[in-house]
């Protein structure tokens, strides 16, 4: 990639993974557009990866603030673009139970209007964010591609619907496009506020406050969480690899699962290396609905297919994550 610099958008630039993207991107010499309308996206995110990567990267990045719901704003963006790489969508499950009009319209309609658009302006590839919410009820774990259950939410229909337009497009207009499950993806950028939080983010917020911690459950629950770094080199192997690979989804995860009762000592014994010391019990609160009890990813495919390789496990990632936690809720909370 540092040897041939090629043009790609970013849509939910501004979002947590997103942004992570756009960083390695400019990084690595690439130019890039990014596609926000800053509903659930952070400006603070861009302005971190403008302070990460310098003036003179910086300046092969180019903001294009709009909704993917709106197809002349993805005609813009995606004009004289090489690669696609879409992020943007409504992630909560609960937000998804609570609105699922305002789920569909973005998950759905906003994606088709991204598929469109890059097939009229000849991408050479889509790389998508699919989700493990897909694989529904499917309880065979490790979870591979070829299985999927009912989907148990809204949120997970417009991810189950988004890989079917993906077939198509692929199938009827030969789109080179590749989905990406991604599994639980944390890291630094992403967000600790507000009711629909990621785990680790919002415990890792409540212990530094000395909140209560609640977990959902009796804490059995499992996850296969995966290192945003991991997902952005997934990201770039997909755009890049043979064509061969294309017109298919793939698990993006680390391969093991965690109970959320592991999760939060892990958390909470990372905290005391940073002298952060944390000594409630958590509270346990009702299973939400919607939620899959356990998720174990096979990532054969990816590593076969992809290349892909993950760097991180759950504890190097939560301490290469925790020092940019800390520093942004000092940053708020100064």
């Amino acid at each position: 990639m540092q040897a041939s610099r090629s043009k790609w958008l970013v849509t939910g630039a501004a979002g947590f993974i997103g942004s992570n993207l756009v960083e390695s991107l400019l990084k690595l010499g690439q130019q890039v557009v990014a596609l926000d309308n800053f509903a659930t996206g952070h400006r603070a995110n861009l302005r971190g990866v403008e302070e990460a990567v310098g003036a003179d990267l910086w300046a092969n990045f180019k903001l294009v603030e709009g909704d993917i719901r709106d197809r002349e704003t993805c005609d813009h963006a995606v004009s004289g673009v090489d690669y696609v790489l879409h992020q943007a969508a409504l992630g909560s499950v609960p937000r998804s139970i609570e609105d699922p009009l305002t789920a569909n319209e973005v998950n759905v309609t906003g994606f088709l209007n991204v598929l469109e658009a890059g097939r009229r302006a000849a991408v050479k590839r889509v790389v998508y964010a699919a989700s493990s919410a897909t694989y529904g009820d499917e309880t065979t774990l490790p979870a591979s591609e070829e299985r999927i259950g009912n989907p148990l939410s809204p949120y997970a229909a417009t991810k189950l619907i988004n890989e079917v337009y993906a077939g198509v497009y692929a199938r009827t207009y030969d789109l080179k496009i590749v989905g990406l499950r991604y599994f639980n993806v944390f890291g630094p950028r992403q967000d600790p506020a507000g009711a629909y939080a990621a785990v680790i983010p919002r415990w890792v917020a409540a212990m530094i406050k000395n909140e209560e911690v609640v977990i959902n459950g009796d804490g059995s629950t499992t996850r296969d969480f995966c290192y945003v770094a991991d997902v952005v080199q997934a990201n770039l192997r997909a755009a890049l690899a043979d064509d061969i690979a294309c017109a298919e989804v793939y698990n993006v995860a680390v391969g093991q699962s965690t109970s959320l009762n592991k999760l939060y000592e892990l958390i909470k014994g990372s905290l005391q290396d940073h002298d952060i010391a944390y000594e409630k019990e958590p509270s346990y609160a009702p299973f939400q609905m919607g939620d899959v009890r356990h998720s174990r990813a096979d990532i054969s495919k990816a590593k076969d297919r992809l290349g892909y390789s993950p760097q991180y496990v759950l504890s190097s990632g939560i301490a290469e994550a925790l020092p940019w936690y800390i520093r942004s809720f000092e940053k708020h909370h100064a």
